[in-house]
């Protein structure tokens, strides 16, 4: 397609302002993690390493990090099972109520995040009567986490057809050997995408995690948020920050790679 020079010009520069708005925030995050002074402020007054030895020190900060591995893994194992279930469901059978279904399944992910928080706290405490812990973590995180494995794998499920898995049929394999050697190869990229994706999105969840978190968990959004003001931590909040910045980087990365069309994956 021919482009005029004037459009090509406002196309580059429309570009170079849209990525400057996206990162040039977190440029300043992790530009602030070196600076000497322990506030926010910008340009740094000068380059120091001293508060990523802190961090690595920060008791708080390492009890955060693992409580946010422990949610986003449970919640990722939990997605996955229930996400693929429902995706096969959906994708590969008709029954009545099949839109409705896929609706329901779907609709936590636009739902407020307050919205979920206050619904999974009432379930928990007034229904249930079930005290807060690291599994009401796990579980309010799956309920939005089943959404992108759902997604990915319909996706996947959807380009794929079901050609293979009838000719399986065909030959007589079981429908375990037919999961085990046509459809789980085939849904590979997929499941470790959608858990790529689903363990990023678990592990930087604030709002929900709020209301269903005891005051003794803490995972290091909470951390974060609890000691951005103030002042002696300031500069161990900018090197936490940093490091979960250049972190996501890889989940997102290797999902990518691995959701892309068939001429450019491996899978």
């Amino acid at each position: 397609m021919f482009l005029s020079a004037r459009t090509r010009l406002v196309l580059r520069v429309t570009t170079i302002l849209g990525f400057a708005f996206l990162y040039v925030p977190l440029i300043i995050v992790v530009l602030n993690a070196f600076d000497e002074s322990r506030t926010f402020a910008f340009p740094p007054s000068g380059f120091t390493t001293k508060w990523w030895h802190l961090a690595l020190d920060n008791d708080g900060a390492r009890e955060g990090l693992v409580n946010s591995v422990k949610a986003g893994l449970g919640a990722t194992a939990i997605a996955l099972l229930l996400g693929t279930m429902a995706a096969f469901a959906v994708q590969r059978y008709r029954f009545f109520g099949h839109s409705t279904v896929s609706f329901l399944v779907i609709l936590p992910i636009a739902l407020p995040g307050i919205v979920t928080g206050i619904a999974l706290q009432n379930a928990f405490h007034s229904v249930l009567s079930i005290a807060p812990s690291i599994w009401t973590i796990i579980i309010g995180h799956a309920t939005f986490c089943v959404v992108i494995v759902f997604n990915n794998v319909q996706a996947r499920l959807r380009r794929s057809g079901s050609s293979l898995e009838q000719a399986s049929a065909d030959l007589g394999a079981t429908g375990w050997q037919t999961f085990r050697y046509v459809k789980l190869p085939n849904l590979r990229g997929a499941f470790v995408a959608a858990a790529l994706l689903a363990f990023g999105l678990s592990f930087d969840e604030i709002v929900v995690t709020n209301f269903t978190a005891p005051a003794a968990i803490q995972t290091l959004p909470l951390w974060i948020f609890g000691n951005l003001f103030r002042p002696n931590q300031a500069p161990i909040v900018n090197v936490v920050a940093a490091v979960l910045i250049v972190l996501a980087v890889v989940p997102v990365w290797l999902a990518q790679r691995l959701t892309e069309d068939a001429a450019g994956s491996r899978f």
